[in-house]
């Protein structure tokens, strides 16, 4: 093994104490990995309303409480409690700020479906707490590995307030960026927040992106390594506005040192073998479970009519970018193979209402819950027979590598991610573990559905598909790896 790095990893969101997406799965996951091969590494995340401070023993550390953090000609003071991820050795800060943090959303307030108004000085508030929460504890990581946006101002700081304080000056830092089309770009005035030098001009600083202040901009120019979190990602993010949003300038200033490094799946929570909260287990060995768990899905949401047509699953977010207007687009050709459709996930209006809709009409072979239920996600995934996965971008993506885990197979458009997990079917061919369209329209959906439904058909090949979906690796160990492979260059090792 290389030399053993200490490793603070900063994250807005960590599962299981706080999650809205893949960000939170990764903060609950990597860590554990890294800790496995012998690394020294904790995390630090804001301590949200949602936390269950009693299940998971949340603990008051007495040299990290009242840490006064400068903003705005006021100091604010903040509290830092710790506990352990479960099941691991991995320590976890919670940084204890109510005003900020004791609220019912994380980023977005329910209440009116749009981001919190002072999300940046929140954010602020926690890159700079997180650098007083190090001085205070008398430790110096290595590398200080932030995530996003959030957290993107924290290689600003190192570069540009503390690059003479011979407590910070060999800590490096790494920026990962989960999704490009979330950047933080606020109005200048949260400068204020900053604390910045008299002689700082804003203008053309690293701060500013065409007249805001940009959070994941500083970041990217200002941390020792990035990366995005697939290969193909990577290239697709510095090579278009598409999928850089903006920020295809800055990643090729960055270029050098732009990766990708694909995500990996926590195995001891998504495993057919030892799920506990399906109907019955299964392992590529002996998929018999997995026609147990078909049927009482077929059952649970009433999709009695069609018992041998296959069973189809989105789990997602109910957005564009998601794809949910190619299946807009290609829903009623779809019914008519026919399939059975279960669609799981909250979103945008203008979908609920066509989904609705859709419900009412095909009640007998659809069926569709706005809401994010982590538990029913589990008996979708092990009961259906494919996985419709159709988003126009999608920077990793963790759905698919659950779906081709449970024998669920893949349907993808040939996306970040998407592209370099799923392997196209060929007919005669033993590879292939998936399929894939390469146009985004509802003909070559409907194309590449119609092409899946025809080999499920075929119970030889199909279950060869599904046992080698399920024998892929998608282990932490093999992203924790190469990430250790870029600690060590970020802090010159």
């Amino acid at each position: 093994m290389k030399n053993r790095l200490k490793v603070l990893m900063a994250f807005s969101e960590v599962s299981p104490f706080s999650k809205t997406g893949g960000l939170g799965d990764v903060g609950g996951a990597l860590p554990k990995a890294l800790k496995d091969m012998g690394h020294d590494v904790r995390v630090i995340t804001p301590q949200y309303r949602r936390i269950n401070e009693r299940k998971y023993v949340l603990r008051d550390v007495i040299r990290l409480q009242g840490i006064d953090i400068p903003m705005a000609g006021e100091q604010m003071t903040v509290n830092v409690k710790s506990a352990f991820l479960p099941h691991s050795k991995v320590q976890v800060y919670f940084m204890d700020y109510r005003p900020y943090f004791f609220r019912e959303g994380l980023y977005i307030n329910p209440k009116t479906n749009t981001g919190y108004e002072d999300n940046p000085q929140r954010f602020i508030l926690f890159a700079k707490g997180i650098l007083e929460t190090l001085r205070k504890l008398q430790w110096q990581p290595d590398v200080i590995h932030c995530n996003d946006w959030q957290t993107g101002l924290i290689p600003f700081f190192l570069k540009h307030y503390h690059q003479d304080d011979p407590f910070f000056s060999k800590i490096f830092s790494l920026l990962t960026v989960h999704n490009f089309a979330f950047q933080g770009n606020f109005d200048p005035d949260c400068t204020k927040f900053l604390n910045l030098p008299a002689d700082f001009h804003f203008e053309g600083s690293d701060l500013d992106i065409n007249g805001q202040c940009g959070f994941l901009k500083a970041g990217l120019l200002n941390a020792d390594g990035v990366n995005t979190v697939s290969e193909r990602h990577a290239k697709e993010a510095a090579g278009s506005e598409k999928f850089g949003f903006g920020m295809e300038k800055v990643l090729k200033k960055r270029k050098d040192a732009l990766e990708g490094i694909l995500n990996g799946i926590d195995e001891q929570v998504w495993n057919p073998g030892t799920d506990g909260l399906i109907k019955q287990n299964y392992t590529a060995e002996d998929l018999s479970g997995k026609a147990e768990c078909r049927q009482a899905l077929l059952e649970e949401f009433n999709l009695r009519s069609f018992p041998d047509a296959p069973v189809i699953a989105m789990i997602s977010r109910l957005t564009e970018q998601k794809g949910l207007q190619l299946v807009q687009e290609s829903f009623e050709a779809m019914m008519g193979i026919p399939v059975n459709l279960i669609v799981l996930g909250l979103g945008e209006d203008r979908y609920h209402a066509f989904l609705k809709k859709m419900k009412s009409r095909f009640s007998k072979q659809f069926s569709v819950h706005f809401k994010f239920d982590d538990t029913m996600a589990h008996r979708i995934m092990a009961g259906a027979d494919m996985f419709l996965m159709p988003s126009l971008y999608e920077p990793c993506g963790l759905t698919q590598m659950y779906a081709l885990k449970y024998g669920t197979v893949p349907v993808v458009f040939e996306t970040g991610g998407l592209a370099d997990t799923v392997r196209s079917f060929e007919n005669g061919a033993s590879r292939g573990n998936g399929f894939i369209f390469g146009k985004a329209n509802d003909k070559t959906l409907m194309k590449t559905v119609k092409q899946a439904v025809s080999v499920y058909r075929d119970t030889k090949k199909w279950n060869q598909l599904m046992v080698r979906g399920m024998l892929e690796n998608f282990s932490w160990e093999k992203a924790a790896e190469r990430y250790v492979d870029l600690y060590h260059r970020c802090a010159g090792k």
